[in-house]
């Protein structure tokens, strides 16, 4: 079986109203979002499980450390790309500037859903996908990237509140 690269084969897709099942969305509800998957900057996308909760259940007997795994842990946060009027008034354009308008505002709810496989990103979600994570998600207050140059662009931390690792898109 051929391997395949990363490069360009991330789709990642906001939604700013929950799907009729979030832990099993459609191909329509996933392809009626916001594609944000060029619209995100590749080097600091966060959108996956951390460690899990350790529980400390040994055995009197045991003599080493011997951890349960409790709760899982996951973590988000994208940097979207800002677009603007191309009259150079200042303005944000409406429809380009969609990823990081939908990301903006402290307290935000957002359904994302990842798909890494050997589709590329602009593909179209289809029924039977894999989703390596999507997750109901809070934004918290956009940050200035760390170091300037490039495009503008603004970091968008946000808190998991709910996550469906490995689901397949109906």
């Amino acid at each position: 079986m051929p391997r395949s690269l990363e490069d360009g084969h991330i789709k990642f897709t906001l939604l700013t109203t929950a799907p009729a099942n979030p832990a099993a969305p459609t191909a329509a509800e996933l392809n009626a979002g916001i594609d944000a998957s060029c619209a995100i900057l590749a080097s600091d996308f966060t959108w996956g499980a951390t460690d899990s909760d350790k529980v400390q259940e040994k055995a009197l007997c045991t003599e080493n450390n011997s951890n349960s795994l409790g709760a899982s842990n996951f973590q988000a946060g994208v940097t979207p790309f800002r677009y603007f009027d191309a009259t150079n008034t200042g303005q944000a354009d409406a429809v380009a500037d969609k990823v990081f308008a939908a990301c903006k505002v402290k307290g935000t709810e957002l359904w994302g859903y990842a798909r890494k496989t050997a589709k590329k990103a602009t593909d179209a979600w289809a029924s039977g996908d894999e989703c390596y994570l999507g997750q109901h998600v809070v934004v918290d207050e956009p940050q200035p990237p760390s170091s300037q140059g490039g495009y503008i662009k603004f970091r968008c931390p946000m808190e998991p509140q709910d996550s469906y690792p490995f689901i397949t898109i109906g």
